[in-house]
């Protein structure tokens, strides 16, 4: 019998073993893991480990709030919205909400300016376009909301470019001319 072309990695039992929680199945005791979750104890053979607490869950017990990381608020990042110019300010561990908007609004970083922000033109339409529901009209190059992206919806008020009218005698008077005819006719001499 030859070699497989993979090697089978196998868990040593010990420290690794109590972390990782009892796996497996009677045939193949070295997959999966059981969650570390109280209430779930389930066999998973993609188990994720937290990066906080480093204990190991299945699928629905991963989040830090799924299964109550006592690690979570060092990993994770929770964001304030400013309600004056909506610009989005990162919290740090143990600082109120009323004191980060103080001090950002005291910093000079709240511009009521950036809180303007394009809706779509047409009238009595109050949608406010953003980088997934804008369209701008081929014919007039109006930026407008997705309902009114087609220029009957806007009442286009570009003109279309018109073509020449041509007639059944336009290729028929080519024809007939004579290359010694036209007056914009150059001749070339080779010596």
């Amino acid at each position: 019998m030859g070699e497989l072309p993979f090697e089978i990695i196998k868990r040593s039992a010990g420290k690794e073993e109590e972390e990782m929680g009892r796996g497996g199945t009677e045939a193949f005791p070295e997959l999966g893991a059981h969650c570390s979750y109280e209430d779930c104890n389930q066999l998973d053979f993609l188990p994720f480990r937290c990066d906080g607490c480093q204990k190991v869950f299945c699928l629905e017990h991963r989040k830090y709030i799924e299964h109550a990381c006592p690690r979570a608020e060092h990993k994770s990042r929770i964001v304030i919205i400013c309600e004056v110019c909506t610009m989005s300010i990162e919290k740090k561990i143990g600082e109120e909400d009323a004191t980060i908007l103080e001090q950002h609004q005291k910093a000079g970083q709240c511009d009521v300016t950036k809180k303007h922000k394009p809706k779509c033109p047409v009238r009595r339409c109050k949608e406010i376009l953003t980088f997934t529901n804008n369209s701008t009209c081929k014919v007039c190059n109006l930026k407008v909301c997705l309902k009114h992206r087609f220029p009957s919806d806007h009442q286009c008020k570009a003109t279309p470019v018109r073509f020449p009218v041509r007639t059944g005698t336009d290729c028929r008077d080519k024809k007939n001319r004579s290359p010694s005819s036209s007056s914009s006719s150059s001749t070339i001499k080779i010596f």
